[in-house]
Order: structure tokens, then C-alpha cells, then sequence
């Protein structure tokens, strides 16, 4: 950290400082983590358990479930303490490690999203190349390249950002480390550490974004040219659940990330987004990616019902 640095603690406002909703808070993050745990778990597990599921589709579903569960845990385990005991304060080391790993687990997780439609153009477009392609050699270099490339993207902006002076005052609105606020405190220009996060949120949202579109643009011509209903049914069913998580990841975070400059949008509106994107979307994601798809249902059921036979 620079000697320059005169602000050692942050206060993190969170999302309401109204104290008949603090309870009620803390009991809805806390049924939402434990939600989004179960449900990233209930992934993992199944998909190592049964042989079945041991494909590529399921090899990167597995790791963005693990991605998921660090992510939320990087975030909730803070936000519920301090909702909790009302001890909003955060070390500048601690709201380092945070930004860091919320903002390099993201950004993997949308390059993880990426090589799932490019797998999912490859398993659609041409069949039988699949398993000569997706072999687990390619698959395994693609998941560390995709952690590799999130971990560089966003480790240089980071230290950036944090050899700046922060003057005070030490107030941000916001429930988790966000960027945008923290540029707010920053008593230096700026204007290169915001170019830098611009170019890097571009690259990793509309990068990622052009090839996951351009991956689905053939799927979608390819699946309105099988003249089977079935299996043109089957096709859009395995991709839907990935086109559902597509968009509500990259909606919320577009508008949060791609914008030049600080201050550009309005606290409550940033914040209510940074829930959807935060909390709802890891929430929901087990969800779709299990109830949408078929053999996922039927291992489960098996599983359950093996256990309780």
C-alpha cells in the first residue's frame, strides 16, 4: 500500500440503515447464501458422483459452481456480520482483498461462460467432432486459461487502484467493494485508473459477450435447420438454461461496469443491480441449470431415492 495513504477504514453503508429492516435483512441474505451453497454443492457433488454426468458440459458446469460459491462467500460472510452487529467497518487491506477477488472471480466466471457456449456450439454444430475436440485435455486447459485470464486482467488495476491516496472522507454507500465508490474517495486523478477499468470491463464483458452471442447466432441456425421436432426440442432445451444465466449475468453487469468515469448513476440504482447480480443471480443459477435439464433431474432422483431405499 502507498505511504501517501491516509485512510486506513471504510465504512460500508450498506443497503438500509433503517433499524426495523436490519433483522429482516440478515435473515433474507442468510437464507439466500445458504440457498446459493446448497444448490453449487448439490452441482458439484452430482456431477462427480455419477459417470454419467462426467462430460465436458458438466466438467465446466462443476467449475462455475465452485466459482459460485467463492464468489458469494467472498461477499455474503461480511455483509451478514455487518447487518448483524452493525460494525460496518472494513480495513483498507480487507476492502482490497474483497475488490480483488469479487472483481477476479467475476470476470472468470464471464470467460468460463464464454468456453460453455463455445462447448455447447461445438456439441450442437458438429456432433461428431465433439468428443475428439472437447477432449479432457482441451477441456482442462480452457477452465485454467479462463482462471489465468481473469486473475491477470484484474490484479493490475487493482494494485493500482490501491497505491492511490485515499483523503476521506471514509463513507461508502454500498453494501460490498465496489469500484466506481471507491474511485469517489480517491484524493489523486484518476483519469488512468478509470481508462484502465473501462478497457479491462469492455474486454471482459463485451469480449466474452461477442463470442458467447456469435457461439449461439450458429447454434440457433443450426437448430432451425434439424428437421426432427424432437430433437430441435431437445437442442433448445440444453441451451436455454446457459442463455437464461447469459443474460442476467451480463445485463446486470454491463450496466454496472461498461461507463467511463465516476459518479455516472445514481447510488440506490447501482446498488439494487449489485443485488441482482450478487445475490439473485448465484441464487438462481443452480436452479435453472438443474430444473431445465433432464439428466441432471434424473441422477438426482436416483440418488435420492438410492439413499433413502
Amino acid at each position: 500500500m502507498s505511504n501517501s495513504t491516509t485512510v486506513t477504514e471504510f465504512i460500508l453503508l450498506g443497503l438500509s440503515d433503517a433499524c426495523e429492516l436490519q433483522m429482516l435483512l440478515f435473515l433474507g441474505f442468510l437464507l439466500t447464501y445458504l440457498l446459493t451453497l446448497l444448490g453449487n454443492l448439490l452441482i458439484v457433488v452430482i456431477t462427480l458422483m455419477d459417470t454419467r454426468l462426467h462430460t465436458a458440459m458438466y466438467y465446466f458446469l462443476r467449475n462455475f459452481a465452485v466459482l459460485e460459491i467463492w464468489f458469494t462467500s467472498v461477499i455474503f460472510p461480511k455483509m451478514l456480520n455487518n447487518i448483524l452487529t452493525g460494525h460496518k467497518t472494513i480495513s483498507l487491506e480487507g476492502y482490497f482483498l474483497q475488490f480483488f477477488f469479487c472483481f477476479f472471480l467475476g470476470t472468470t466466471e464471464f470467460l468460463l461462460l464464454a468456453v460453455m457456449s463455445f462447448d455447447r456450439y461445438v456439441a450442437i454444430c458438429n456432433p461428431l467432432r465433439y468428443a475428439t475436440i472437447m477432449n479432457k485435455r482441451v477441456c482442462v486447459q480452457l477452465v485454467l486459461c479462463s482462471w489465468m485470464t481473469g486473475f491477470l486482467l484484474i490484479i493490475v488495476p487493482s494494485l493500482i487502484t490501491f497505491q492511490q491516496p485515499f483523503c476521506g472522507p471514509n463513507v461508502i454507500n454500498h453494501f460490498f467493494c465496489d469500484n466506481f465508490p471507491l474511485l469517489e474517495l480517491i484524493c489523486a486523478d484518476t483519469s488512468l485508473i478509470e481508462i484502465v477499468c473501462f478497457i479491462v470491463a469492455n474486454f471482459s464483458l463485451l469480449g466474452t459477450l461477442s463470442v458467447t452471442a456469435t457461439c449461439y447466432g450458429h447454434i440457433l441456425h443450426t437448430i432451425l435447420h434439424i428437421s426432427s421436432t424432437k430433437e430441435r426440442q431437445k437442442a433448445f432445451s440444453t441451451c436455454s438454461s446457459h442463455i437464461i444465466v447469459v443474460s442476467l449475468f451480463y445485463g446486470s453487469c454491463i450496466f454496472m461496469y461498461v461507463r467511463s468515469g465516476k459518479g455516472s448513476q445514481g447510488e440506490g440504482r447501482s446498488k439494487v443491480v449489485a443485488l441482482l447480480n450478487t445475490v439473485v443471480t448465484p441464487m438462481l443459477n443452480p436452479f435453472i441449470y438443474t430444473l431445465r435439464n433432464k439428466q441432471v433431474k434424473q441422477v438426482f432422483r436416483e440418488k435420492v431415492s438410492k439413499l433413502f431405499s
